[in-house]
């Protein structure tokens, strides 16, 4: 299969932008005790769907862990740097909306609130900063070594669902081929002498000229 193709890279940049996302705002609002605007996520996820198209047209496993760890994690830090900002756009310090706070931006909704109330307010900014530089270091193991991973736990998976179907396959006989009976042809058989048995010259030599 080939995997530049749109639709599975479409689709493995969705299970890159799903996992990414998930963890990126549940760890953000679990940590500042705030909701997220939802155009902000929404752009976010826009944004990084871009990144994964354009890091699935490789085969999974293509890319070494140092480098797209660095180019991950200080992109999960500006993540968060928008997260940040659009909380103190939206939201006080108790996740109240703010009067007068742009609705394009606030959406009149919010990502995460049942999170946000397991966490209160005034969480340490380093949380903030560890969270996302782990996430980022996880997203990076996922480029490297996930990919191939869950493809092969799924193989794995497979095969072994089918084991049993594939044991009663093979103590089942096979049916015998029903068809026509053709019957033998027989041919004439050949003589056991020699095909020629008699020569005969009818052409001698050509005649000597006549004497005038």
């Amino acid at each position: 299969m080939d995997i530049s193709a749109a639709r599975p890279r479409a689709l493995r940049a969705a299970l890159f932008t799903a996992l990414c996302l998930l963890l990126s705002t549940a760890s953000h609002v679990l940590l500042s005790g705030r909701q997220l605007p939802v155009p902000v996520v929404g752009a976010a996820g826009a944004g990084v769907f871009a990144l994964a198209w354009a890091l699935a047209g490789r085969a999974p496993g293509a890319y070494r862990y140092g480098p797209v760890a660095a180019l991950l994690v200080p992109l999960e830090l500006a993540l968060g740097a928008a997260f940040g900002a659009g909380q103190d756009t939206c939201y006080d310090a108790d996740g109240h909306p703010l009067p007068g706070a742009l609705g394009a931006i606030c959406g009149g909704s919010g990502v995460g609130t049942p999170l946000a109330r397991l966490a209160g307010p005034g969480c340490a900014p380093w949380l903030l900063l560890a969270g996302h530089v782990a996430i980022g270091l996880l997203a990076a193991g996922w480029l490297a070594r996930g990919e191939r991973a869950l493809v092969r736990l799924l193989l794995a998976a497979a095969a072994a669902a089918f084991r049993p179907l594939r044991a009663v396959r093979a103590t089942v006989p096979a049916p015998a081929p029903r068809g026509r009976a053709v019957l033998p042809v027989r041919l004439p058989a050949a003589p056991s002498g020699p095909l020629l048995l008699h020569s005969v010259v009818r052409r001698g030599p050509p005649a000597p000229p006549v004497p005038a």
